[in-house]
C-alpha cells in the first residue's frame, strides 16, 4: 500500500512539473514544424526508418506571415554535428588537408553514429519540440584544431579565405573569422541567460538579438555549456516568435551570432531563418544578401532556396558590381556547388571587365569557384584569366597555383606558358605543400599529358614522407597519374611502393569509394606493376557486387580493363576473375560506342580502305577489338611466312564485329579462299608515284603480283615527307621492286604473322612528345604478349596523307606493312 502511495505521488510530482512546459509547447506547435527544405540533412543521407515513417498522413499547418510548411512528428529528426567540422567538410573537399575529428570511446561504441558523426532522432509528438531544441541529451562533439589534429602535417597551413585581406571592401560582404568578439566570462553569460527566464515572453525583438549577440563573445571552448543550457533553448524559442518582427540588421546580427555560437548546420531552427531571409530578399542589399551567404557559408549549411534569390537579384544590379563583390559572389557559388546557367554569361563578361584588378589571391578564388561549381567559360576567357595567372604567378600562393591548376584540369586548356612557368617554379615550393596540392598538380599534368621531370620528381621525393597523411583519394589519384605519364622515379625508388603500402593500410575506405581502388590499381598496372592482394581484394565476388550497385559504368570498364590485364600479364594468376556474362556485357557495351565513334573517324576509314586496296581486298583487313578491354580498335591483318597476305577469320571475336558496312563482316560462303588480288608495282606506277604532283592518269593495277618484301627505310631528317608530294628514295625504290623476306616478326603455330595496325592520334602521347601515355603504352604491351606485332600509323604521318593522293598513301602503307617482317 506505501509503494503504491508512494509510485502515485511521484506520478503525480512529475505531471505538475511537466503540464505547464507542454502547454507552452502546445502553444508554439504552430511554429515549429517539419518541412522538407527544414530537415537540415541531405536526401541522399535519410535515414530508412525516417523515410518508412514519412509514409504518415501530414497535417497541414499555417504559420503567420504567410509561411505554409507541413507537420509530421513522424518525419521529425534532429542531426548533431561537429560544426567545425561541418564547416570545414563543405570548405572544400578538393582543397582542404585531410582531416579526421577525433571521438569519444562512447561515440564508437554507440551505432547512432554514422561516418560524418551526424546523429538522427525518431521523436514521437509529444517530444518533437523537446528535440527540436533540447541539446541536454545530445553529446558535443568537440572542436578540434587543425593544428592539433595528428593526420595534419602541423607545418601546412592553408588559408582558403585569404582572398578577404586584399581589399577593405569584403568587410561589408563576408565576415572575418579571424575577428572574433571579444570574450566574456562564463558568469555574465548565464546572467544573461537568467535575464531570459525573468523576461520571457516580453522580450522584444532588439532584446532577444542583444542576447544573442552577447552570448556569441563566449570563449570558444565555453559555449557547448551555453547551447546545452534549457535557458538558451528557451531563447531560440523567443527568437522564432520574434522572427518577423526582427529588422533586415537585427536579423544578420542573430545570423552572425549563430556563427559564432557554433551552431549545428542541420538545427532546425536555422530552416527557418533562411525560409525568412528568402522572404526578405528583394528588400535586401546585394551586399546584405552576399553578408548573409557568406555567414550560411561559415555555419556550413546548405541553403538552396535563399541562394536562388540572391542570384536572380544580381541580374537587377549587374552595374553595382564591382571586383570584390564580383569575386565573393564566385567564391560562394563554388562553395554551394551549383551555377545557374543564366548568370553565366554574366559572370564571364564581370571577369573579363575586371581581370586586370584583381590581386593574386583573387585569381586562386575566381578559378576554385569555376572550378567547383563545374562551370565552363569560354576558352578564350580561360585564357586570360591564366593570362593574369601567369604574370602574377611569383606572387601567389601554393594554394593559389593550385586552384589555377585544377580549373585548367576541367576546362582541358592547355597553357604553354603557365605550365612551363609553375614547372620552374614548383619545385621551389614543394616542401611547403601538403600532399592534396601536390596530388592536384600532378592529376592536371596527367590531364594535359603534360610529362615534365621537374614537377614529377619534385612530386615524388615529397610524397613519401606524406604517405601517413594522404586519404586514399590522394594516394590513388597520384598513383593514376604518375601511372598515365608513364613516370618511374629515378631518385624516389619508394614512391609507388610506399602509395601502394598507403592503399593497403586503408582498405576499409574501399567499401565506400570502391572507384579509387580501381584508379590506383590501373594506375600501377600502366607501369606494369601488380599488387596481387589488392587485385584479388579488387575482382573478389563482394567487391564487384558493390561496384555494381553503382550508376557508374566507368567502374565496369575499369575493372574490365584490370581483368584483362592481369590475364595477359600474370600467367600464373589464381585468383578471383570476372565472369563471363560482366565481360561480355562491357565488351558489346565498348563495340558499340566504338562502332559510332573511332570507326567513323575519316583516319581509321581511310586507312581501312587503303589496306584493303593495297591488300586485293576487305577480306584481307579485320577492323575489330583484339583486346576489347583495351576499349579501342585496331586494324587486323594476317602475313604468311612469304610475306603475302591471308584472309582474316575472326571467328572467336562474332559478338564484336560489325554487321553492316564493315570489313569484319564474317560470310563462311564469300569465297575468301580466292586468289591474292593486289596492285602491281610496275615501271608506270612508279613513274607515277615519283612525279605525283605532274600526272593525273589512274594507276595502273594488275590482278596478280608477288607480294613484296621491303627493307628498312632510314628517315631522311633533313626534310619532311609528303610537304610537295611522295619523295622516293633508292632505298625506297629497291625495297618496292626487289622483295627479300627476311622474316623475324613473331608468328603463330601456322607461321602466321599477325600484324595490329593503329591509327594514332596526339592524345595517345605525351605532350610535344612520342612517348605513349600508360593506358596506350599498355595496350602496345599487350598486343605483343597476345601475339601481335604492332604497326603504328603516326598522326604526324598518315593525317597529312589524308589531303595526298591515294597513290601516296599505297605506297606508305606499303612500306609501313610489309616493313614489319624484317623487324
Amino acid at each position: 500500500m506505501f509503494v503504491l502511495a508512494r509510485s502515485r505521488l511521484m506520478a503525480t510530482c512529475a505531471l505538475c512539473r511537466r503540464v505547464p512546459r507542454l502547454s507552452y509547447l502546445q502553444g508554439l506547435k504552430r511554429y515549429f514544424t517539419e518541412a522538407q527544405h527544414l530537415s537540415g540533412k541531405p536526401e541522399d543521407e535519410t535515414n530508412e526508418h525516417e523515410e518508412k515513417n514519412g509514409a504518415d498522413q501530414h497535417q497541414e499547418t499555417s504559420l503567420q506571415d504567410g509561411y505554409r510548411l507541413y507537420y509530421s512528428p513522424s518525419l521529425y529528426h534532429c542531426s548533431v554535428q561537429n560544426s567545425s567540422a561541418s564547416r570545414n567538410k563543405s570548405d572544400n573537399d578538393e582543397h582542404q588537408l585531410c582531416l579526421s575529428t577525433p571521438t569519444a570511446s562512447s561515440w564508437q561504441q554507440s551505432s547512432r553514429y554514422s561516418v560524418n558523426f551526424s546523429r538522427h532522432f525518431s521523436c514521437t509528438k509529444n517530444t518533437l519540440l523537446d528535440f527540436a531544441f533540447n541539446k541536454d541529451s545530445e553529446p558535443e562533439m568537440p572542436a578540434v584544431s587543425a593544428h592539433l589534429r595528428k593526420d595534419t602535417p602541423p607545418e601546412v597551413k592553408v588559408d582558403t579565405r585569404a582572398f578577404l585581406k586584399c581589399r577593405s571592401e569584403y568587410a561589408s560582404t563576408s565576415l572575418d573569422l579571424a575577428q572574433r568578439p571579444h570574450p566574456i566570462q562564463c558568469d555574465e553569460a548565464f546572467s544573461i541567460l537568467q535575464k531570459v527566464v525573468y523576461l520571457k515572453a516580453s522580450m522584444k525583438p532588439s532584446d532577444v538579438s542583444q542576447f544573442l549577440a552577447e552570448l556569441s563573445r563566449l570563449h570558444p571552448d565555453k559555449v557547448p555549456l551555453v547551447r546545452n543550457d534549457q535557458r538558451f533553448t528557451m531563447l531560440l524559442r523567443y527568437s522564432v516568435e520574434q522572427l518577423h518582427h526582427f529588422s533586415d540588421l537585427q536579423l544578420l546580427q542573430v545570423l552572425q551570432s549563430f556563427v559564432w555560437l557554433d551552431m549545428p548546420s542541420a538545427h532546425s531552427v536555422l530552416g527557418l531563418y533562411e525560409a525568412e531571409l528568402s522572404c526578405r530578399a528583394k528588400q535586401m542589399s546585394l551586399h546584405q544578401m552576399l553578408l548573409a551567404a557568406d555567414m550560411w557559408r561559415c555555419i556550413g549549411r546548405q541553403v538552396p532556396q535563399f541562394l536562388e534569390k540572391l542570384y536572380d537579384s544580381v541580374h537587377l544590379c549587374l552595374g553595382q558590381i564591382g571586383v570584390s563583390e564580383l569575386v565573393q559572389l564566385v567564391y560562394i557559388i563554388g562553395e554551394s556547388r551549383k551555377c545557374p546557367a543564366h548568370l553565366i554569361h554574366s559572370i564571364e563578361q564581370l571577369l573579363m571587365r575586371h581581370l586586370n584588378q584583381l590581386h593574386p589571391e583573387e585569381v586562386g578564388t575566381v578559378c576554385l569557384g569555376l572550378f567547383k561549381c563545374q562551370t565552363p567559360i569560354s576558352t578564350d576567357a580561360v585564357t586570360h584569366i591564366v593570362d593574369k595567372a601567369h604574370y602574377l604567378l611569383k606572387e601567389m600562393s601554393d594554394f593559389a597555383i593550385v586552384n589555377v591548376m585544377k580549373y585548367l584540369r576541367f576546362s582541358y586548356l592547355f597553357h604553354r606558358e603557365w605550365m612551363e612557368a609553375v614547372a620552374e617554379e614548383f619545385p621551389h615550393r614543394v616542401n611547403s605543400m601538403a600532399v592534396q596540392g601536390l596530388m592536384h598538380v600532378s592529376l592536371t599534368c596527367s590531364a594535359l599529358h603534360y610529362r615534365n621531370d621537374n614537377i614529377l620528381s619534385a612530386v615524388a621525393d615529397r610524397v613519401p614522407s606524406l604517405v601517413p597523411h594522404c586519404r586514399i583519394k590522394d594516394s590513388c589519384k597520384l598513383l593514376w597519374a604518375f601511372g598515365t605519364l608513364g613516370f618511374i622515379p629515378v631518385q624516389s625508388s619508394n614512391f609507388y611502393s610506399s602509395l601502394t603500402e598507403s592503399l593497403r593500410q586503408n582498405k576499409n575506405a574501399f567499401q565506400r569509394y570502391p572507384e579509387h581502388l580501381l584508379t590506383g590499381l590501373l594506375g600501377l598496372a600502366f607501369v606494369s606493376q601488380f599488387p596481387e592482394d589488392l587485385i584479388a581484394l579488387a575482382l573478389s565476388p563482394e567487391f564487384v557486387n558493390l561496384a555494381m550497385k553503382t550508376t557508374q559504368m566507368e567502374l565496369k570498364k575499369d575493372l574490365f580493363t584490370l581483368d584483362g590485364a592481369v590475364a595477359l600479364e600474370l600467367p600464373h594468376w589464381t585468383g578471383p576473375r570476372l565472369s563471363f556474362e560482366m565481360k561480355q556485357e562491357v565488351t558489346d557495351m565498348l563495340w558499340r560506342f566504338a562502332q559510332s565513334d573511332v570507326c567513323q573517324k575519316p583516319e581509321v576509314q581511310e586507312a581501312e580502305s587503303a589496306l584493303q586496296s593495297l591488300l586485293g581486298g576487305e577480306e584481307f583487313v579485320c577492323k575489330r577489338m583484339i583486346l576489347p578491354h583495351t576499349r579501342s580498335i585496331d586494324l587486323e591483318v594476317h602475313l604468311d611466312s612469304a610475306g603475302q597476305p591471308t584472309p582474316v577469320y575472326p571467328a572467336s571475336h562474332k559478338s564484336t564485329l560489325s554487321t553492316e558496312n564493315s570489313s569484319s563482316k564474317v560470310i563462311a560462303d564469300q569465297g575468301w579462299g580466292k586468289e591474292y588480288m593486289g596492285v602491281n608495282i610496275t615501271e608506270e606506277l612508279l613513274e607515277q608515284l615519283i612525279h605525283t604532283k605532274k600526272t593525273t592518269e589512274p594507276l595502273t593495277l594488275s590482278s596478280t603480283v608477288k607480294p613484296p618484301s621491303l627493307q628498312r627505310v632510314e628517315p631522311d631528317e633533313g626534310r619532311r615527307l609528303f610537304d610537295t608530294g611522295l619523295h622516293l628514295t633508292s632505298e625506297i625504290i629497291e625495297s618496292l621492286t626487289k622483295p627479300r623476306i627476311q622474316n623475324s616478326a613473331p608468328q603463330d603455330s601456322k607461321g602466321i604473322v599477325k600484324l595490329a595496325i593503329q591509327v594514332t592520334n596526339r592524345n595517345h602521347y605525351c605532350y610535344q612528345s612520342q612517348q605513349l601515355l600508360g593506358f596506350h603504352a599498355m595496350k602496345r604491351r599487350h598486343l605483343n604478349l597476345a601475339g601481335y606485332t604492332v604497326v603504328e600509323l603516326n598522326y604526324q604521318e598518315w593525317f597529312p596523307l589524308l589531303r595526298r593522293s591515294r597513290s601516296e598513301k599505297l605506297a606508305y602503307l606499303h612500306c609501313k606493312v610489309f616493313n614489319t617482317l624484317k623487324y
